[in-house]
């Protein structure tokens, strides 16, 4: 009897140790790293979303590790970013690995545990502009944050408000920012630590694989379009592209330099949610209007609407009417800054040869003066320069400066006759041969 008991107890705590193990086992899972780097703005937070979302859905998820390089960006992309981290049911660690700058800030303070590599820095979190509405918004923002995730919210307030003073710490005037080892003095941060091994197991969280996440290709080109830096120089290109073509005949380098800048501009826009097709159809009906307008002497109708429907388009997508206008202004900054520079240094290119005119009109080269040309009205000639729609036409042996008369472009070579005469300017049409 006795060791029927022996042997009874045997398996009695051989049973209750398998139990306990695999139920150690089943604890165990995977542990995501979401990366987030570069500029935070809608791309980067359609993305962090989607990362979210997917590693919810993976039962064996028991974490996630928000992996911090950035240097800030958009405000109400940090913004949205912040309770949607807060959300989640999962353990959250944001591992600063090298900088939390600006929107930054907000992003670290989010998660349930904050560790960061050392030789890495947080904080400068001030606004641009730092008007005292958006400042004060701001700074609430990250205090509500704070207060959420048991940080103290004075810190993160002096982060970004320099009027702020903590004694010892920052003076008035400055914004404040911490190294690793500052910020664990502070108990601001929790470790200070490069390994996620080490990270994991100083916050208990039972893992059995680490798996690193990648932004797609997608996400990253749309993180680039629709950068504070890089969009205004996507529309600057667009616009001085379509102007140099206007000035150079054929399809040429301006028109896929401007149609390729245009299309990266509005693909990052499509693809970070700011913008739906309505912005890409208005922009579409805007450059069509402005090529009718192109045929067209002076500016009328098809010019204003093609150019209302252009702005109206950027304006839907971007972030905000104030970041569209800033697109607007600084594109149009660069784009007549370029002109300029074009015209005072262009002329000593022999590239420039081909989008303006260098040569004289002179008498002995066969031009005429700006005397009343009805003597050429019904007059038949010949173009010399295309006309698009102004150029150079040959009648009676003289060379003249024309315009078409309500019609496309005409090439070279084709025969024209002068319709009519408006003081100094010449309209012609394009004698159509027979058989054609």
């Amino acid at each position: 009897m006795r060791i029927k008991g022996i042997l009874s107890f045997a398996l009695i705590f051989i049973f209750v140790f398998s139990l306990s193990f695999t139920e150690a086992q089943e604890n165990e899972g995977t542990v995501y790293v979401i990366p987030i780097q570069g500029e935070i703005n809608a791309a980067v937070y359609q993305y962090v979303r989607q990362s979210i979302e997917e590693v919810e859905s993976d039962p064996e998820a028991v974490g996630i590790i928000f992996e911090i390089d950035t240097y800030g960006g958009r405000v109400d992309s940090a913004e949205d970013l912040s309770p949607m981290m807060m959300r989640t049911d999962l353990p959250t660690i944001s591992f600063v690995n090298t900088r939390a700058i600006s929107a930054g800030v907000l992003i670290t303070i989010s998660s349930d545990y904050i560790a960061m590599a050392p030789g890495s820095n947080i904080g400068s979190a001030e606004t641009i502009p730092d008007t005292e509405k958006v400042l004060s918004s701001w700074v609430a923002s990250l205090r509500g944050a704070a207060q959420e995730t048991g940080r103290d919210p004075e810190i993160v307030a002096a982060m970004a408000d320099k009027s702020l003073v903590i004694e010892g710490l920052v003076e008035e005037g400055r914004l404040l920012n911490l190294t690793a080892q500052e910020a664990l003095d502070l108990d601001f941060i929790d470790l200070r630590s490069d390994s996620y091994e080490e990270i994991l197991g100083a916050f208990e969280i039972p893992f059995n694989r680490v798996e690193q996440m990648e932004m797609p290709f997608r996400a990253r080109i749309s993180q680039f379009a629709t950068g504070t830096a890089v969009a205004p120089i996507l529309l600057s290109l667009g616009f001085m592209g379509l102007v140099f073509e206007v000035f150079t005949p054929g399809l040429g380098a301006g028109a896929i330099i401007g149609i390729s800048s245009f299309s990266l501009y509005f693909i990052g826009s499509l693809l970070a949610g700011d913008s739906g097709l309505l912005a890409v159809i208005l922009f579409a009906v805007g450059i069509i209007l402005l090529l009718v307008e192109a045929t067209i002497p002076g500016l009328g109708i098809p010019g204003i609407s093609g150019g209302i429907a252009i702005i109206a388009s950027i304006v839907l997508s971007a972030s905000s009417p104030a970041a569209a206008a800033g697109y607007i202004f600084i594109a149009m900054v660069l784009t007549i800054a370029t002109f300029v520079f074009m015209l005072k240094f262009g002329p000593k290119n022999k590239l420039f040869d081909k989008i303006t005119l260098k040569s004289s009109e002179r008498v002995e080269d066969g031009y005429t003066s700006t005397d009343p040309y009805d003597q050429y009205v019904g007059k038949d000639g010949v173009v010399v320069s295309y006309l698009r729609p102004s150029g150079t036409v040959k009648v009676d042996g003289k060379l003249l400066n024309v315009v078409t008369d309500g019609s496309s472009y005409i090439e070279e070579g084709a025969k024209v006759i002068v319709t009519r005469t408006e003081g100094s300017k010449i309209y012609v049409s394009k004698i159509e041969e027979e058989g054609m």
